[in-house]
């Protein structure tokens, strides 16, 4: 499946409401869960979050993207999250998901990928992507919070912030396993370091990805 990635800018934000207006989780949350602490299903809408991720949207441009957005044939068909750690204030305060230590890292928190797209490399497309975005905007080492498949069925939904397998494929390695108590599952936080970018190339705003 061959897609283009972009990063997300105020001009394509039309483009990935099409993809969250789909429905499930992303119509609601509009990537705003790790954003804003304290924030779920009782105290805000999917018309609130949408402004406040639009808002932030704008604030970051044009240094840079809060996400990457995968296209194929002109149409949204994927998203994914990612930023430095302090950019997601629910990642700041969390207990599980707190810091492994003092290195400063960017992390990934999410993809979404359309119905009909699934299942068609759209997650690893973006999740090569986020790398090479995150190197030439100057992070060091990438960290995300994905879900063990082979431990237990879930759900899509559930699987938001990506698979173990997918990223230990990219590379990635886990670095610690986290529980909130002996009755939860434990949760992996993986990490990749990433080499510099080349201080002659240009950050790539744009990545093309023929997945077979």
């Amino acid at each position: 499946m061959a897609v283009e990635i972009l990063p997300l800018t105020p001009e394509r934000f039309p483009d990935l409401a099409t993809l969250f207006e789909q429905g499930g989780d992303p119509k609601w949350c509009w990537c705003t869960w790790f954003r804003f602490r304290g924030r779920d299903f009782k105290n805000s809408t999917g018309a609130q979050n949408r402004a406040d991720f639009e808002a932030a949207t704008a604030a970051l441009a044009p240094q840079r993207a809060p996400g990457l957005v995968a296209y194929e044939g002109g149409v949204a068909v994927g998203w994914t999250s990612l930023g430095p750690r302090e950019d997601f204030d629910r990642l700041m305060h969390a207990r599980v998901l707190a810091p492994v230590d003092d290195t400063p890292v960017w992390s990934i928190v999410c993809f979404v990928v359309g119905r009909a797209s699934r299942s068609k490399g759209v997650g690893r497309a973006l999740l090569a992507a986020a790398i090479d975005y995150a190197r030439h905007h100057g992070a060091t080492t990438l960290e995300a919070y994905p879900v063990d498949t082979q431990a237990r069925h879930i759900t899509s939904a559930n699987a938001a912030g990506g698979t173990l397998s997918m990223f230990e494929r990219a590379g990635f390695e886990v670095v610690t396993w986290r529980q909130a108590n002996a009755k939860t599952t434990p949760r992996p936080i993986v990490r990749r370091i990433l080499d510099p970018a080349p201080t002659s190339s240009v950050p790539s705003r744009s990545s093309s990805f023929d997945e077979g």
